[in-house]
């Protein structure tokens, strides 16, 4: 039986990977989308070789693995090297979260619920994948406490958390304590086990 296939999404520092341990506590399959990102950066030998190609070779470290710094300071400032590293990289992301999800739904032994981590959900017009939508939004101060030098100048054309909480199923302001967005998660996730036991 394939999981029901939730999407986790919020700007940097609101408190996605959090949220997403808080799920897969409570029993979901989880993935990062940003940790597959850091995959095909490390290991995707087609990857590197697209971004040495674009790049230089500045932006490959002596073990053969992509810089991130480097390639990060390259692509912010530029927002047509920015789009080039996205057309490199989502579909390749996407295919994996694709994989996943039809792992799971060929284990026996797959929960009834997975909880996937898309920063970018929106802006890739990835919703529809999803069969439901959770959001996490913090204060634009917050966030900067939180992620630092994270916050960047994608933040400029992103989706509005405003916009996003419209479109999206469940919805939490994480300016508060972890008991707090633990509480959200256990919530979402009492009303996401009787919504699939009433379809039973």
């Amino acid at each position: 039986m394939r999981p029901l296939a939730v999407a986790l999404t919020g700007g940097v520092g609101a408190g996605k990977s959090e949220a997403l341990r808080l799920f897969g506590d409570l029993g979901a399959a989880t993935l990062s989308s940003d940790e597959i990102v850091h995959e095909l950066l490390r290991c995707d030998v087609e990857v590197s070789a697209r971004l040495e190609e674009h790049f230089g070779s500045q932006v490959v470290t002596s073990s053969g693995e992509i810089d991130r710094a480097v390639l990060g300071r390259q692509v912010f400032k530029h927002s047509d090297d920015l789009y080039y590293l996205e057309s490199v990289l989502h579909p390749r992301v996407i295919r994996e979260q694709r994989r996943f999800r039809e792992q799971l739904a060929a284990s026996p032994e797959a929960p009834a619920i997975c909880v996937i981590e898309v920063p970018l959900l929106y802006e890739v017009r990835g919703e529809g994948r999803f069969d439901k939508v959770v959001v996490i939004t913090a204060t634009p101060e917050l966030r900067r406490t939180r992620a630092g030098s994270r916050i960047d100048e994608r933040e400029e054309r992103l989706i509005s958390d405003a916009e996003k909480s419209r479109r999206a199923d469940f919805v939490f302001q994480n300016d508060g304590s972890l008991d707090e967005l633990e509480g959200f998660v256990v919530d979402v996730w009492r009303q996401l086990i009787t919504e699939l036991e009433e379809k039973e």
